[in-house]
């Protein structure tokens, strides 16, 4: 069996970040979640099918592996699947969306289901309680009849939702059915295989584990208990107090005596954890990032050559390389790399009426499904001191937020933000953030 990974989606409902499979979280990406998963689920010959915007990046990770590049990248699935079948011929393939975290047993599920003898081929389902806007199968005596995409809440034709992890059995009768869809819309690979169904018998497999899509920001804070989840056996606790060589704490890191190193925690190369600082497990903290004095990290992923400065706090969140923090208050957020926030810079992540957090996305305003949930930086941005930051907030790449501001609204890449006669305005950014090796002067 052959199987394809598509990873060529271009992530514009990411922003302010770029390209979610290669987005790193507590030492790992997206993409390298999937393939392991594939590789522990009994998949052995994968190809990826990438686009121009990652294909560099995934030879790079996977120089071994035949990688094919999707030229159309307006043409979603069906695109993909053009661009990847032809070589299959009549080998049997199995389809993973590259943004759909599951678990390695319903890889082996779906497999079993395929092997029926009345099967062309099998559908994962994930079985859900309320609502959710995706597609769901219509089935019949375990069969797939067809799929309707967000049929809107009472409209469900059952509690399946489709994930994308399938398998046909014969690729050239996918790859035909395709050839003959010429719909405008972005549903190319659904209309092929609802017509699939109408003539072969394709098994529903009912999933009741993990599975986290992703496709918006914040759905890393989903991902991030998932990839931490694997320190508690690799990184037991160290002993009290913690010393550099025990459990997950590198050699060369020098923790100080008062610091305090609580449960599961992985510690890089020449990290220094100065006095009364504290790290609660689980977390990551990369290598050469300084945990200053009375800060406490929780929950988190911490990158690399960080500094997470005197009084801070950072909870439950994902910082990537190169970020500085001064007395600041980061939770549930998610902060891009080389970004510095100055003193008492807050972000907000929990409402005051306790209810869920939105935020907008493509101009239309989502719901997150969080009722705690902090900002997210885009790379190479400036919070100012004594800035607040409302929940949901997102602010661009390359944005300067000047100080005293409390924003409420998103901030567009490249954007300069300052306070005059008591309104926030915004213009065009002309100062360039300093590069982050140029900041290394500063770090003691």
């Amino acid at each position: 069996m052959k199987t394809l990974l598509l990873l060529a989606g271009r992530s514009r409902r990411f922003w302010p970040l770029t390209e979610k499979t290669l987005f790193p979280i507590a030492g790992k990406t997206l993409l390298g979640q999937q393939m392991e998963t594939l590789k522990a689920g009994g998949c052995k010959d994968i190809i990826l099918v990438a686009g121009e915007h990652n294909l560099k990046a995934a030879h790079k990770m996977y120089p071994s592996l035949k990688i094919i590049e999707q030229e159309d990248l307006e043409g979603g699935m069906q695109a993909a699947l053009l661009s990847a079948l032809p070589s299959l011929r009549k080998e049997q393939v199995l389809i993973l969306g590259g943004n759909d975290v599951i678990e390695p047993k319903a890889l082996k599920e779906l497999q079993k289901a395929a092997e029926r003898p009345d099967a062309m081929g099998a559908i994962l389902a994930k079985k859900v309680r309320s609502y959710f806007p995706g597609g769901y199968l219509v089935t019949k005596a375990g069969r797939v009849l067809g799929v309707k995409e967000k049929p809107g809440a009472g409209n469900e034709p059952s509690d399946l939702v489709n994930i994308v992890a399938h398998i046909h059995n014969d690729a050239s009768v996918l790859l035909k059915a395709l050839e003959k869809v010429k719909s405008k819309k972005d549903d190319g690979y659904e209309v092929a295989l609802t017509a699939l169904m109408e003539e072969h018998v394709y098994r529903v497999v009912p999933y009741n584990g993990l599975w986290q899509p992703v496709k918006y920001p914040w759905h890393l804070l989903e991902l991030l208990p998932i990839f931490l989840s694997s320190l508690q056996k690799s990184s037991p606790a160290p002993r009290s107090p913690a010393r550099a060589g025990e459990g997950g704490i590198a050699k060369s890191a020098s923790i100080h005596k008062s610091a305090v190193i609580d449960g599961s925690v992985v510690i890089g190369e020449h990290v220094k954890v100065l006095p009364h600082a504290s790290i609660v497990g689980p977390c990551v903290v990369g290598d050469g990032t300084v945990i200053g004095t009375g800060a406490l990290v929780r929950g988190s992923s911490i990158g690399k050559r960080c500094v997470i400065g005197f009084g801070s706090e950072v909870k439950d969140s994902i910082v990537s390389d190169d970020v500085w923090t001064h007395m600041t208050y980061l939770g549930d957020s998610i902060v891009g790399n080389n970004v510095a926030f100055g003193g008492r810079a807050t972000t907000g992540n929990f409402r005051l009426d306790e209810g869920e957090i939105f935020s907008a996305s493509r101009k239309e305003r989502i719901g997150t499904g969080r009722t705690k949930l902090g900002a997210v930086v885009g790379e190479g941005s400036r919070i100012g001191i004594c800035v607040g930051l409302n929940p949901g907030i997102k602010i661009g790449q390359k944005s300067f937020i000047s100080g005293g501001i409390y924003v409420t609204d998103d901030v567009p890449d490249g954007s300069f933000v300052s306070m005059k006669d008591g309104t926030m305005t915004v213009r065009p950014n002309r100062v360039e953030a300093v590069d982050a090796a140029d900041r290394e002067k500063y770090r003691m």
